[in-house]
């Protein structure tokens, strides 16, 4: 974010508050402070930042959360929240990972979220374990929501432990799930919102089930999609490694979109390779791929 930028400047319609304001109501900064920062802009014609930083009255940090209080930009500051650190995009958005998201989101909204009705979800797929396929859901989840977007994170993989993917990475509370929705035992009002990120919802994967393809093949995933598009802008769906499991591929066909994901020194290519060519072949549109070496 800039923080090159007179506070005046700063301020958007909806939100009239100063940068001085949101950091003294944080207890970031006092009054005295203020007034030493606000000086020595006048005198050294600095921006507020900069000034601050100089006299050693705030941090980058403290720059940044002010900035994103006024640009409703929401982000979770270090200590603050419970989620797991591998969230990068809610703990650090301003790092290289943070921009590479952004980047990648950017290229979806082009490609695929481009407010046709049909084109609300997307699938995250790759084909090896361990290539970090609920690292980049979870993430990509978070900064289309930063964006704005009405956005639900669907953890599809209903092969692991009920305690494990997205419910382990937001460190939600156990609950119903996918599993249980697509058992007939509840709708969409399990889903669960994720204190300190508006506008991101998690639907966990629940319970374990016996038969998790035929629950996915079902109609009423489908029709559940169907449902979650009426209410939110983005649907993202993580999945399965595909060299264990079909899940994914039937989760893609559903959501008509699949973002594939690899791993730096750790892919095998001739894989990657024969799941896009199925993919494509079932119909599905392929928008894009991630290299993860994170």
């Amino acid at each position: 974010m800039n923080a090159h930028l007179q506070p005046s400047q700063l301020a958007p319609s909806g939100n009239s508050r100063s940068i001085g304001d949101i950091l003294i109501a944080s207890g970031r900064l006092n009054s005295e402070g203020l007034e030493r920062i606000l000086a020595a802009q006048q005198v050294e014609k600095l921006s507020f930042g900069d000034a601050a930083i100089a006299l050693a009255l705030l941090t980058r940090e403290d720059i940044d959360y002010a900035l994103s209080q006024q640009f409703d930009y929401a982000y979770l500051m270090t200590g603050q929240g419970d989620v797991s650190p591998q969230l990068v995009a809610a703990y650090k958005p301003f790092s290289r990972v943070g921009e590479n998201l952004r980047a990648v989101r950017s290229q979806l909204m082009l490609r695929w979220f481009n407010n046709d009705t049909q084109r609300k979800s997307m699938s995250v797929l790759s084909a090896n374990r361990g290539d970090g396929r609920s690292f980049i859901a979870a993430n990509l989840a978070i900064v289309f929501a930063q964006q704005g977007q009405r956005t639900l994170l669907v953890d599809g993989d209903l092969r692991g432990a009920a305690d494990a993917g997205q419910q382990a990475l937001f460190r939600l509370e156990k609950g119903v799930g996918l599993s249980g929705i697509l058992a007939g035992r509840a709708g969409l009002e399990v889903a669960q919102s994720v204190a300190g990120l508006p506008n991101l919802t998690v639907l966990t994967a629940g319970a374990t089930p016996p038969n998790p393809q035929e629950l996915l093949g079902r109609a009423v995933f489908a029709q559940l999609l169907r449902e979650a598009g009426a209410s939110y802008d983005v649907i993202v769906i993580d999945t399965p490694a595909a060299v264990d499991y079909s899940d994914g591929e039937i989760i893609a066909a559903r959501a008509g979109a699949a973002l594939m994901v690899t791993r730096r020194n750790q892919t095998r290519v001739p894989q990657t390779r024969a799941l896009g060519k199925r993919l494509q072949d079932g119909g599905v549109a392929l928008v894009g791929a991630v290299l993860n070496d994170a």
